[in-house]
Formats: structure tokens, C-alpha cells, sequence
């Protein structure tokens, strides 16, 4: 009997003090950190004033030359009277017509387009038949005499109170776009 008492004593003794072990931890936080910053990073404002960067703001200027990955082709023509004359002359779609999606092209075209220049192009969209906007022209005026480059820069660059799409379409998406235009203006000239 003497045995056994102390083995439940000693028994009795372990358990107190795995207890007391086991009450006393706490999960919710660690006891050590290593590396603290990156649990607690710091955070660098942009376009602030800062040591850490050479040119002393924090915001980057890419590399000279580079341009986004991507679908980002640069556009070499200017966004001025010259350009436009430039591009109505001489630009011409990169697109054959195996790549021409009339499909898309309307996609797009109804999203972008349709609003003011009418789902036919004759330039009774809603906002023109709401008198929201004035002065959009029909496709098919003759004195317009649009061409794929002239489109294609006209969507690139915005011209008077019609403004850019180069950042809401690919150049992809811009081509479908003037294929699709291509398309209602000879519909309209029929």
C-alpha cells in the first residue's frame, strides 16, 4: 500500500504540474517573433518623400524605352490635326479577315459606341435622342468620308466632345471596334 501511494502521489505531482504548464500558455500570441517586419511591414506611401528610394520619392518611373506587358502596343502617331490626316491616309487594320470578329466588334461597339452613335451608326443613340449630346454624325456623311485610320485614331485619341477608349480597349478590341464600324457604314451607305 505504501507503493501505491507513492506512485498516485508522484502520479498526482506530474499532472499538477503538466497543468500548470498548459494553463499558463497562450496561443493567441507567439512568444518569440522572428523577423518582425514581416509580420509588421512597412508601409511606404506613394509618391512620398523617402530615403529609400534614389530619386527620393517612392513612386518608380519605368525605365526609359520600356512599355506594359501585355496586349500594350505604342501608338507612333500624334494625337494632333497632322496625325489624324496621317492615320485617315495611311493607317490600315493589322487584322485580316480570318481575325475579324463582327461579333465582338458589336460587343464592344454597344458598350463603348452605341450610347451616342446609335446601335446603326446613324448617330441617334439614346444619349442624342435624349438631347444629352449633340451634333453626332451619321457613319455615311459624306463629308466625314471615314476610313480605318481615322477610326482607329479617333478611338485612340477622342476627337472634340467624343474622348479616348485606349484604356478601356485593347489594341485587339479597338481593330474589332473599326472593323464593326466599317461594317454599319457600308450598311448605311446601301
Amino acid at each position: 500500500m505504501h507503493i501505491n501511494m507513492k506512485t498516485s502521489l508522484r502520479d498526482s505531482l506530474v499532472i499538477a504540474v503538466l497543468v500548470s504548464i498548459v494553463s499558463c500558455q497562450d496561443n493567441s500570441r507567439p512568444n518569440f517573433q522572428y523577423f518582425p517586419n514581416m509580420y509588421e511591414s512597412i508601409g511606404y506611401e506613394a509618391y512620398q518623400e523617402s530615403d529609400a528610394f534614389d530619386n527620393g520619392i517612392e513612386a518608380q518611373l519605368p525605365a526609359e524605352g520600356t512599355i506594359p506587358r501585355g496586349d500594350f502596343m505604342p501608338y507612333e502617331i500624334e494625337d494632333t490635326n497632322d496625325g489624324y490626316a496621317l492615320a485617315k491616309a495611311s493607317l490600315k487594320s493589322p487584322l485580316d479577315a480570318m481575325q475579324v470578329d463582327y461579333n465582338e466588334g458589336k460587343i464592344l461597339y454597344d458598350v463603348y459606341c452605341g450610347i451616342c452613335h446609335g446601335t446603326k451608326g446613324a448617330g441617334q443613340g439614346k444619349l442624342v435622342k435624349r438631347e444629352k449630346i449633340l451634333g453626332v454624325p451619321s457613319y455615311a456623311d459624306v463629308g466625314r468620308a471615314i476610313t480605318t485610320g481615322s477610326i482607329y485614331h479617333v478611338i485612340y485619341y477622342g476627337k472634340n466632345t467624343m474622348g479616348s477608349y485606349a484604356n478601356q480597349l485593347n489594341e485587339q478590341e479597338r481593330w474589332q471596334v473599326v472593323a464593326y464600324v466599317e461594317k454599319l457604314k457600308a450598311d448605311l451607305e446601301k
